[in-house]
């Protein structure tokens, strides 16, 4: 064969050429250029390297692990060397694979007589094994570091390659002469030469990477154990384990046959599969190794330039990350389509075989050996590349996840500001996700055009010409495809806007649910909730029948591009025969699967880009600047804080910067106060110390480690413990010493759990006092050098306040430097120095009274407070004279209400002791249902829609269209003929107008099954959404507390989403699956019936083999759903403490805790993989048993006996038995995980609900209540049944017309009496009555619509100013001016563009504390109710708007029974009653005056203790 054209000897060739016709004798010439002695030669050295792998595994077994062997060579786990060293040996492997197959053919077809193709086939066989052995021995040595390859095996690559160059020299010699050389051959001498080198080059120049007290050395074919160096040890204990792990142990039997999973799928069916179950991810796989690599390809992809994170950054980085494995897919994916298209090119082949046409002996069982082969390659193939896309989707995943925490750890808070919470978590839990699942669609692109490639190449083979036909019918079915799927892009977009708007909304309603219920507006804010769903539902609605239109495309296509091909066969006159037509369909149905999925792959990598540019503009934020304070280590500064010239601001382009000229020093063992009014700057300037406000000029210094307390306490979710350890190991001494300090030992004793109690998110279950003390034992433990406290007394009571103030900043931290800002005046003489700020500076600085005289600043807030205190004052004029000092007083109140406290203490101890119920925590672990998924559940779903009328209907659309598919490939195998000289039994006309009229029916079936299936999926979806979101929203308020609303949102966004967009699919699968799989199975039995003795007995092994599986991928299933919220819930509540872990220096143990819970989340994802790889590649087996035991029957029964068109229409079905079979049993498991989304709304479609809000048959009157006299008799309350009680037996009335303050220490009840009174807690026992009506009687709309609260966290709803004073639309636009003048807001509002319309942003950010507080006071001004209830509702005022609220209630509810909860005394002094609570029971109750004139009495204490502190110092 002339390969080389015209190309002339000269040159090297001509002298190696010369060289050897002068030195060598002609009978040696001719021998040495023989092929048979070239492979005589290459059989004999590859032995050799047989001989020497085996002699150094037996030295190696008999040394133990002393020493290397020849396979620690080629590698270095980061070096691409190995890898391509090891690709190289298995590509070799495989090419001798085929040269052996083709000369055993050869050799076959010569009658086995020719002896130079027996020659052949066994080098090439010993070729095959020795490179295949090569590659298991680098297999199995992956995890190690290894030196130059060892001498024995260069020495043989020296060899190889002199052997592989000698072959290519003769090949042109023989060229020279003219002689031809196979073509085959002469490719193998070309790749044998070209790996050569390039092996040579790996193990001669590569560099020797070992340490020189020698590494670990790894047994050759011998799992050692796996080890790493110490660096990395801590980190691989909490994620990702360096031992070896199930997977990375496997033998290369045990990874091709996924029998590495048996395990895991075994236990599953002994026992409920637990997190604790499942293998750690190897190191290669877990985020902990993977993070690191991803940062600094991330980081070199930059080229040393600091341009920032570009998509083509991520994209290269993400590449490089998973760079191995993704070209290990490549090549799957690529032997997988080449062998599914080796049936269809047989099929014609076997046809005319069985026609009797035979072109040698045993032609059949060679054509069943190659179809079984193709098979097995197809099946192998496609398992290990599905496998191995997921683990590429999964590394891809957790490694955006840990690179998106990390950005969140450093982000400034300039840029923090242009993304919520929300939408940093939704890059994790959205973007982050759907990079992870492109894997999948990774190659779909390039695989289409090869696809589309290798069936117009079959097709011109068997019609010629006519194939251009059917190219461009495809082509135009794509097309057709395009704008449908543009179409379902936009609405998919659509949709999720949607959806968007709709979670934002339930978001902030599940977070004010408490505020909702009180104001009994929860059913106005559902009707919200639905309007939003109605318009997502429309979206919906068109995305789904859009769906069912592609859907027709898809079932349509193969019929419409073989009908468009047999027409140009008739128009081009090209001869119709039923072998070539049976491929040609054959084909179409392969070629069926690239055609749909085009859009869907399109539609994929648009979204893929969306989201890999929003991730690359979020790594492009801005982090904080690391320069803005200079941190120094302890004791090498004799200043612990010094500030010079320092000039910031949160938003640097603002001409108005935050802090201007900041000047002060700290020395350590000061302590320094900051106070002024609000929006001062008062907790920038700390923000400032801590780095995390932008300087522009000046310098900030900070000697030693600091310690911070913010405004508004951030409690994570866990137990009380590990908030106050934050990281540090326990001291027990140190530990006890702390929580007396922070009076929380008390409170610890009431907690059935003590300090092991689980906090709810957001610390649900603790009171704001209680959170805020947490916080302060929290930095106290960390024993850091600098405190930085922000306000942290505000949400106490008097008396919690000063002995915080006592025991924490003049006792632990008495020789630390402390800074702390207060908005009270009573802590500030204690202060060495004094700042008062004024509009972002330091207006006066000094001593106490040293700046007392100076200026106008402090004698404002001083004022304020004095004014305050005038009115404790009115009440008794002698209080604060008659009281002795401070200290002694302080000493008499803790001793007092110390051994009452323990008295009730151990009274609470006995009454959970004698209760003897089992002590549960309040938020629970997440509820999952344990076992298979109930039929029940199933049933439900059916049967939501139309009592599943449409079901039936449904499945005989489906039925039809089989029938008529079979009826019309049935019809064209009968009405051809079976080659040219044979008369066709019809005219071609009546063939085509039969076929056309039987495809046509068939795609009409197939329009109406997928319209009606999407009809009956919406309306389910909708039924069900209803359902689940009526019930939450008329639950207690119990479920909210005990339910974190993760679990929640969870429901209402992704099990809602496989509802909406996933399950109808699901369900129509199966049951599509099941009609086609019946449809083959009845076409083969045609054939034979005998395929029915193989047939059953692979199904019951299926089916065995399925409900084997489930039980475990089930669990797995459930497991990643439960182990998602975990990852999210940190994610959230480190976005939100960000400054706070960064001030205690805690980022790194944040990021292993996140790559543990990311690592958490992998481990049941990979596992999930693996078991669903182990089920598919076992049935994948079966049924290709089934399929060649009917070809094997088929070439066995003699010539005639069977109408060889009906056999090779068995054989066209035949071909996609094993993927059917695969398809049915995935789209069941799919069916079985996806259900779960079903199973976990209906959960909470059935939570127990509140009392009736309206009943009908016990309606108060129009005017009750009128008096407004509350009458509460023995009311006992718990929060829930396995809790103790928290009021015990109150009996007490609050007369009509009356103010009444409750007071009473941190946890004593008072917020519990309010919620009793509103119905948010059922009472366990008593009664309360209004005007003499049991509230537990009527209706709880009726109670609460008539009752009015200002509760203690001021709330405002993104809406208007309208809607948050009004939601249920019931006054006029008068009534609200006018309710907006008397609480000082009407001017604000009408400086303001829409005046009523305003808008208000989520939570009322737009709105200052104090503002929002004022419209809660507008809501209850225009709601006008007889009684009026005041939670704490100054709490977080300053003292002026605290004056101004009491002042605005004292003139509009003069005539109204007002019931205030309040720390500060001078809220509640002035009532004309006072309760006092002290541990559920009342302690003292009447008014004022007279407790006052009783010194002995504990309200006197506690006035006595406010006044004196607040007059008095704490020097």
């Amino acid at each position: 064969m002339d390969f080389l054209g015209s190309t002339t000897g000269t040159g090297m060739l001509a002298m190696l050429f010369s060289f050897s016709e002068s030195i060598l004798p002609p009978d040696s010439r001719s021998f040495l250029l023989k092929p048979l002695f070239l492979r005589w030669v290459s059989g004999f050295l590859h032995a050799v390297l047989l001989l020497v792998l085996f002699c150094s595994w037996v030295r190696k077994r008999i040394r133990g692990n002393g020493g290397y062997d020849v396979t620690e060579s080629l590698k270095d786990k980061r070096d691409f060397g190995f890898k391509s060293a090891l690709f190289c040996n298995l590509a070799l492997s495989l090419l001798n694979l085929v040269l052996m197959s083709l000369s055993g053919f050869y050799w076959y077809e010569s009658g086995w007589s020719d002896s130079d193709q027996l020659v052949s086939s066994l080098g090439f066989l010993l070729g095959m094994v020795s490179w295949g052995v090569l590659s298991i021995c680098l297999h199995r040595c992956r995890d190690f570091e290894h030196k130059k390859a060892p001498f024995l095996l260069r020495l043989w690559l020296v060899f190889y390659l002199a052997v592989s160059c000698y072959s290519l020299v003769v090949d042109f010699v023989m060229y020279k002469r003219h002689d031809t050389v196979p073509v085959h051959l002469l490719v193998f001498d070309i790749v044998a030469f070209s790996a050569a080198v390039f092996l040579g080059y790996v193990a001669f120049l590569k560099k020797d990477s070992s340490n020189s007290n020698g590494v670990l050395e790894e047994p050759l074919l011998n799992g050692g154990d796996s080890r790493v160096g110490g660096g990395d040890i801590e980190l691989n204990k909490s994620s990702g384990s360096d031992e070896a792990t199930p997977y990375s142990r496997a033998g290369i039997l045990s990874l091709l046959t996924f029998s590495w999973m048996s395990p895991l799928i075994d236990l599953g069916n002994k026992k409920t599969i637990d997190l604790e179950d499942v293998s750690q991810l190897h190191d290669t796989d877990s985020v902990v190794g993977l993070a690191p690599k991803f940062r600094s390809m991330l980081e070199s992809s930059d080229g040393g330039e600091r341009s920032g994170v570009t998509t083509f950054k991520l994209i290269k980085a993400l590449y490089f990350s998973a760079q191995w494995e993704i070209l290990v897919t490549a090549f799957f994916a690529f032997i997988y389509t080449v062998a599914s298209y080796v049936g269809p090119a047989l099929i014609d082949t076997f046809v005319q075989y069985l026609n009797g046409r035979r072109q040698y002996n045993h032609e059949g069982y060679v054509l069943v050996i190659t179809f079984f082969v193709a098979k097995l390659v197809e099946c192998l193939s496609q398992r290990h590349w599905f496998f191995r896309l997921q683990k590429v989707g999964i590394r891809m995943r957790s490694v955006l996840v840990a690179m998106i925490y990390e950005k969140g750890l450093t982000l400034s808070c300039q840029s923090k500001q242009g993304r919520t919470s929300g939408e940093i978590i939704n890059f994790m839990t959205v973007d982050a996700e759907r990079i992870g699942n492109f894997s999948w669609y990774m190659h779909d692109p390039w695989m289409v055009l090869l696809q589309v490639g290798l069936a117009l190449w079959i097709l011109y083979r068997n019609l010629g010409l006519a194939s251009i036909a059917a190219l461009v019918a495809t082509i135009l079915v794509m097309l057709v495809n395009f704008p449908f799927g543009r179409m379902q892009e936009r609405f998919q977009e659509k949709l999720m806007e949607a959806k968007d708007s709709r979670m934002k909304s339930t978001s902030e309603i599940l977070r004010n649910m408490r505020i909702l219920k009180l104001q009994g507006w929860e059913m106005k804010f559902l009707s919200k909730i639905f309007d939003l769903r109605k318009s997502e539902e429309g979206w919906l609605k068109k995305y789904v029948y859009n769906s069912a239109v592609i859907s027709f495309v898809f079932w349509g296509a193969p019929t419409l591009v073989s009908v468009s091909t047999f027409g140009a066969c008739i128009l081009l006159g090209i001869p119709l025969e039923s072998g070539k037509i049976l491929s040609a369909l054959a084909t179409f149905r392969i070629l069926q699967e690239p055609i749909y999925n085009l859009p869907d792959t399109i539609s994929m990598i648009v979204q893929t880009k969306v989201s890999l540019d929003r991730l690359a503009s979020y790594l492009c934020l801005d982090n904080l600047q690391p320069d803005i304070v200079e941190r120094l280590p302890k004791g090498s500064s004799d200043v612990a804080v010094e500030v010079v010239n320092s000039t910031l601001s949160w938003d640097v382009s603002s001409d108005n910067p935050t802090l201007k000229d900041i000047n002060f020093k700290v020395f350590p063992g000061m302590k320094v106060a900051v106070c002024g009014t609000v929006g001062s700057g008062k907790s920038s300037l700390l923000s400032s110390l801590l780095g995390e406000v932008p300087k522009i000029s000046g310098s900030l210094k900070v000697c030693g480690t600091k310690a911070y307390v913010a405004q508004s306490p951030w409690i994570q979710s866990g137990k009380i413990e590990d908030n106050i350890l934050f990281g540090k190991p326990m001291e027990r001494e140190r530990y006890d010493k702390v929580l007396e300090a922070c009076s929380l030992s008390k409170d610890l004793e009431i907690l059935s759990f003590g300090d092991q109690t689980v906090i709810g998110e957001r610390g649900i279950n603790l009171s704001g006092g209680q959170k805020q003390r947490i916080q302060i034992a929290r930095a106290l433990y960390q024993d850091a050098d600098i405190y930085l406290f922000d306000d942290p007394f505000s949400a106490v009571d008097a008396h919690t306040g000063s002995h915080l103030f006592k025991e924490v900043l003049l006792g632990i931290l008495c020789s630390k430097s402390v800074i702390y800002v207060t908005h009270q005046v009573e802590f500030l003489p204690a202060a060495d120095l004094i700042l008062v700020m004024k509009d972002g500076r330091i207006s006066q600085a000094g001593k106490y009274n040293d700046i007392l005289n100076s200026g106008t600043d402090f004698m404002e807030l001083i004022g304020a407070h004095q004014e305050a205190l005038a009115v404790v004052g009115s009440v008794d004029a002698n209080s604060v004279s008659e009281n002795p000092a401070l200290g002694k007083e302080n000493g008499i109140v803790k001793d007092a209400i110390g051994l009452d406290g323990k008295q009730e203490s151990q009274d609470l101890k006995n009454d959970k002791l004698d209760s003897g119920e089992p002590q549960r925590q309040l938020v629970q672990e997440e509820e999952r249902e344990k076992g298979s998924v109930a039929l029940d559940v199933y049933w439900k779903y059916i049967t939501l829609a139309y009592g599943g009328a449409l079901v039936p209907f449904i499945l005989l659309g489906q039925i039809l269209f089989q029938l008529l598919q079979i009826g019309s490939n049935y019809w064209m195998a009968w009405a051809t003929p079976i080659s040219e000289d044979v008369q066709p039994p019809v005219k071609l006309s009546t063939l085509m107008i039969v076929y056309v009229a039987l495809a046509f029916g068939s795609s009409l079936c197939i329009l109406v099954r997928a319209t009606l299936l999407v009809t009956a999926g919406y309306k389910t979806a909708t039924e069900l959404f209803h359902k689940m979101h009526h019930c939450i929203f008329r639950s207690p308020m119990s479920f909210f507390d005990s339910t974190p609303s993760g679990r929640i949102m969870s429901r209402a966004s992704t099990d809602q989403s496989s509802v909406d967009l996933e399950l109808p699919y699901q369900f129509g699968s199966v049951a599509i699956t099941v009609i086609q799989l019946i449809g083959i199975i009845g076409v083969m039995s045609q054939v034979s019936w005998l395929v029915f003795l193989v047939f059953i007995p692979v199904v019951a092994a299926s089916i065995w083999y399925q409900r084997y599986y489930i039980a475990a991928a089930r669990e797995l299933s459930r497991l990643v759903g439960v182990c998602k919220a975990p990852l999210i819930q940190h994610f959230s509540e480190t976005i939100s403490g960000a400054t706070t872990i960064r001030s205690f220096s805690q980022e790194s143990r944040f990021r292993s805790d996140n790559m543990r819970l990311s690592d958490g989340y992998s481990r049941p994802k990979f596992y999930t993989a693996g078991a669903m790889e182990w089920l598919c590649f076992r049935l994948d087996m079966l049924s290709s048993l089934t399929f060649v035991f009917s070809l094997v029957l088929l070439v066995s029964i003699p010539t005639g006996v069977i109408d060889p068109s009906l056999a090779g229409l068995a054989v066209t079905y035949g071909l996609s038995l094993n993927t059917l079979q695969a398809w049915l049993i995935w789209t069941l498991c799919n069916l079985e995980n996806k259900i779960i989304s079903v199973e976990r709304i209906l959960q909470y479609a059935s939570v127990p609900s509140e009392p009736p809000l309206v009943i009908e048959s016990n309606r108060p009157a129009q005017s009750w209540p009128s008096r407004g006299e509350v009458e509460i008799r023995d009311l006992q309350v718990r929060y829930a049944p396995h809790m103790p009680l928290v009021l015990r037996g109150i009996t007490c009335t609050f007369k009509g017309g009356l103010r009444t303050g409750i007071v009473g220490r941190t946890g004593s009840g008072k917020s519990t009496l309010i919620q009793t009174l509103f119905r948010i807690v059922e009472p366990t026992g008593g009664e309360i009555r209004i005007d003499g009506v049991n509230i537990l009687t009527i209706g709880l709309h009726d109670l609460r619509l008539r009752l009015s609260i200002i509760p203690q966290d001021p709330t405002m709803f993104e809406g208007t100013v309208r809607s948050n004073l009004d939601p249920l639309e019931e006054y006029t636009d008068d009534q609200i001016w006018e309710a907006l003048d008397k609480c000082q807001l009407g001017d604000e509002v009408r400086k303001k563009e829409q005046k009523l319309d305003s808008s208000v942003s989520e939570n009322g950010e737009n709105w200052s504390m104090g503002q929002r507080q004022l419209v809660c006071l507008g809501r209850v001004l225009l709601k006008r109710s007889k009684i009026l209830v005041l939670d704490e509702a100054t709490a977080s005022v300053d003292t002026a708007t605290d004056n101004l609220i009491q002042k605005t209630l004292r003139e509009h509810f003069s005539d109204c029974t007002v019931i205030t909860i309040a720390h500060r005394i001078s809220s509640v002094i002035d009532s004309d009653m006072v309760l006092l609570l002290s541990n559920g029971i009342i302690e003292e109750y009447d008014t004022p005056v007279r407790l006052l004139e009783d010194k002995s009495s504990s309200f006197s204490k506690l006035v006595a203790e406010y006044t004196s502190r607040s007059s008095s110092s704490f020097e």
